[in-house]
């Protein structure tokens, strides 16, 4: 049996060694020694770790008992320091001698440090190990001010790493834009725009002169003077092949070990794979590349006949927070290359495909990377394009593209890119192992266990391989279809790791759509804003349409608008504006509403932000997820049977609980005596005007499904009404599942669990602090808009 060592357990090479296995687990005794102490583990998880998302427990790839079971030895904790082709031995640093057959370098790569002023100052770090991370997890627990130093793919998940474990933190990089080398300038600035709003800080066109301290970091100095303090410096501007050893044996080098197409270096019984090897004048740093490395060195070293490595077309998918893009092959437009740009400013959606001579050559995705996998399959077969259509982004009209990407995508061709894993073990592993579903196929394979994005793929081969008997919707038990964490697990999350942004919400608990989906979108926007009133900023584009436009949308495009009028009163200067208004814009139907208001139907989109203008009159909200109106008949300011002031009391609730958004939308209703005029009984909240108070009744509809409130309790003054109300609206806030009504939310929590909060006098009061807290923040944001309208209208009189 041959003796086959490998120098370095990382990644590449480890993989090389379980395709061996593969193939032929008797053809070699197998040494393998790594420098560091542990198993081999998946290095692009470190990120994840740092975010701590993932333990160090979780990334290993192969365990102890692995190399145990399949009869490899593993030394680690030692350092290679000489090889001595002539007699076929390695040497460690600590004396031990280990003779070879065949040798294998993997010794992978380092972070690069800039050799500047200061460089092996305490606090200055590479983010290549878990040695590096747990150094910088360690930092964090007492530090407050990073820098990472580079802003490519690495920097900015060490950023956003850092960020999450509550630094602050600076993101310095020399040129004008992010990832220059996977992002053309557009794609770069939305990049940039998005991380900002994560609160991740740049200083672009900076280079660093030097790193300021005594024993430990305090600032870094840039070549124009500037300083920036700070207690932690990430270097993460690229990394160095580890070619020392192959270098001084006299192997043939360049920037990393030159080989062949066998992964054969210029010592016949010597081999390289993965970042420390040079094929055809190119070392990569992407796993897929090295992972197919190591599938040809695996048959050249069985003694399988086949082409060897032709060399990879490389693509990136980032996997920072919220931030999905993917690009391939070229970025940029040169005379050869024919570009389709599909833009989308207010959805935050960026596309571009490269074409030559009808083939795509280049991908360049921001915002919605869905299309990445079957674009780039595309550009890796050379597909003549000129039966597609470019409208949606070069899909074939009536096709259901990603279906047939798969059903034509080779055996042999990755899913997977972080573990490697093919379809054509995907396929073999359902079929042999009888999976069903995406996580049996993730424990099995490893396929989607690490960044997540092919799991839509995963579940497309399940699909395809099982037919009618694989159940897609069986799978899908969670908010929407983009995860399957309920809403209760989501909003524990955002409580617990202090989200800030949607965008962050879905990349951490890794939904499958990035970008979200029409329902997640609004529900985690209202989600954010309800658990953090005073520091998450309303994202406008994740509404539905009629609250961005502030009217409900009509069956033929047009719009109504409905003004507030507090309990169905308006004066004599409303009704001449709306009448004027009406006039001018030509508006088709005035009407007076259900809820005792005037309409306008029949507005034009483009007409909207002037009539609103022009009304002068606050919106009535007929179109949002909050208070719609507080129906009250006249009460005893004029009714003989009235026995309280129903009239002043339903405008004071309106007034006290406008704007304030809740999972659905809410009705309330004032009665002044218990013939009930104004129907409050199917009402989210009605009150009954009694001769000894007010009767509050909750839970109330009167849709298609009518539902009778049920009675909570009786008060004595209107103040306990309003104080009630708050109380109640905000427990619906916080325990509502956005999208349901107060009627089934009260079937499902159950009207004795609602009583008992409302009427308990310490989570009473809590829940009205929290609601008054909310209500500011919405009237903060009403006045701040009515002072940039005031600015508005004097810099137009100043025009004028």
């Amino acid at each position: 049996m041959k003796k086959l060592v490998m120098i370095g357990n990382g990644m590449a090479g480890v993989r090389t060694i379980e395709e061996i296995l593969t193939r032929d687990n008797t053809k070699f005794e197998i040494t393998i020694i790594g420098e560091e102490p542990y198993p081999n583990y998946n290095r692009i998880m470190l990120s994840n770790v740092l975010q701590g998302k993932t333990s160090l427990d979780e990334i290993s790839i192969n365990d102890w008992s692995w190399y145990e079971e399949n009869n490899v030895r593993l030394i680690t904790s030692e350092k290679v320091v000489k090889i001595d082709r002539s007699n076929k031995t390695i040497t460690t640093d600590q004396k031990r001698c280990v003779s070879y057959d065949e040798l294998i370098i993997a010794t992978g790569s380092s972070s690069f440090i800039l050799p500047l002023p200061g460089k092996d100052l305490e606090g200055v770090i590479g983010f290549r190990t878990i040695e590096d991370t747990e150094k910088m997890i360690k930092i964090a627990e007492t530090k407050k001010k990073a820098v990472v130093i580079g802003g490519g793919l690495l920097g900015l998940e060490a950023a956003r790493g850092l960020i999450d474990r509550g630094m602050d933190v600076h993101v310095v990089h020399l040129l004008p834009t992010l990832m220059e080398q996977q992002l053309d300038a557009p794609a770069a600035r939305m990049l940039k725009k998005d991380l900002e709003k994560q609160g991740m800080k740049f200083k672009m066109e900076k280079q660093t002169a030097e790193i300021c301290g005594d024993k430990s970091v305090k600032a870094i100095r840039f070549n124009d003077g500037e300083e920036l303090a700070c207690d932690l410096v990430v270097m993460a501007v690229g990394i160095r092949p580890n070619v020392f050893l192959a270098k001084e044996s006299g192997l043939e080098v360049n920037r990393a070990i030159i080989v062949d197409d066998h992964m054969r270096t210029s010592d016949p019984a010597i081999y390289a794979v993965g970042e420390c090897a040079e094929h055809k004048g190119t070392a990569y740093g992407l796993v897929a590349p090295l992972y197919e490395q190591g599938r040809a060195l695996a048959d050249q070293l069985t003694g399988i006949k086949g082409e060897g490595y032709q060399g990879s077309i490389l693509s990136t998918q980032l996997k920072v927070a919220g931030c999905d893009l993917f690009s391939g092959g070229k970025i940029h437009e040169d005379d050869e290359t024919e570009a389709i740009v599909v833009q989308d400013a207010v959805a935050g959606v960026y596309k571009k495909i490269l074409i030559t001579n009808h083939k795509v050559v280049g991908i360049v995705l921001y915002g919605d990377a869905s299309d990445g996998n079957r674009l780039f399959s595309m550009l890796k077969k050379g597909t003549d394009i000129s039966d597609f259509t470019t409208a949606a982004v070069l899909q074939k009209a009536g096709e259901d593209d990603n279906t047939a990407l798969l059903a034509e995508m080779p055996a042999e061709e990755t899913v997977c890119g972080c573990n490697g894993v093919t379809k054509g073990k995907i396929v073999q592993s359902i079929l042999e192992e009888n999976l069903s579903s995406f996580e049996e196929v993730k424990t099995c394979t490893k396929a989607g266990g690490s960044c997540g994005k092919c799991r839509p793929m995963v579940e497309g081969i399940l699909s395809l391989t099982l037919g009618d008997s694989f159940d897609a919707t069986a799978q899908k038990t969670g908010m929407c279809e983009c995860t399957d964490l309920s809403r209760d697990e989501v909003v524990a999350e955002i409580k617990d790791k202090g989200f800030q942004s949607p965008m962050e919400v879905r990349y951490v608990l890794e939904f499958k759509n990035p970008e979200g989906c029409s329902k997640c979108r609004p529900a985690l926007n209202y989600y954010m804003r309800m658990i953090r009133p005073t520091e998450y900023e309303d994202d406008k584009s994740s509404r539905f349409v009629n609250e961005r436009m502030e009217g409900n949308i009509q069956k033929d495009g047009t719009f109504s608008v409905i003004p507030r009028m507090y309990g169905g009163t308006t004066t004599a200067d409303e009704l001449v504006r709306m009448g004027e208004v009406a006039k001018k814009y030509d508006i088709p139907l005035v009407k007076v509403t259900g809820a005792s208001r005037i309409g306008l139907y029949g507005v034009k989109k483009e007409d909207l932000p002037q009539v609103w203008e022009e009304l002068g009159m606050r919106s009535g909200y007929a179109y949002s997820k909050s208070l719609r109106n507080v129906k009250s008949c006249v009460g005893s300011q004029f009714c003989r049977f009235g026995t309280q002031d129903s009239l002043g009391l339903g405008i004071k609730l309106e007034k006290e609980l406008e704007m304030i958004d809740t999972p659905h939308k809410m009705k309330m209703g004032v009665a002044g005596c218990p013939r009930n005029c104004s129907e409050v009984l199917t009402k989210d909240f009605g009150v009954v005007c009694v001769e000894n108070g007010y009767q509050l009744y909750v839970g109330g509809n009167g849709g298609t499904e009518v539902r009778e409130c049920d009675f909570v309790a009786i008060v004595a003054t209107e103040e306990e009404v309003i104080t009630y109300a708050k109380a109640y609206m905000q427990y619906y806030r916080e325990t509502g599942i956005y999208g349901e009504r107060t009627a089934p939310w009260v079937d499902r929590l159950g009207i004795d669990t609602v009583k008992t909060v409302i009427l308990d006098n310490d989570q009473r009061s809590y829940y009205v602090e929290r609601f008054s807290e909310a209500r500011d923040t919405y009237h903060e944001a009403w006045h701040a808009t009515l002072a940039k309208s005031e600015q508005k209208k004097m810099y137009e009189v100043t025009r004028k």
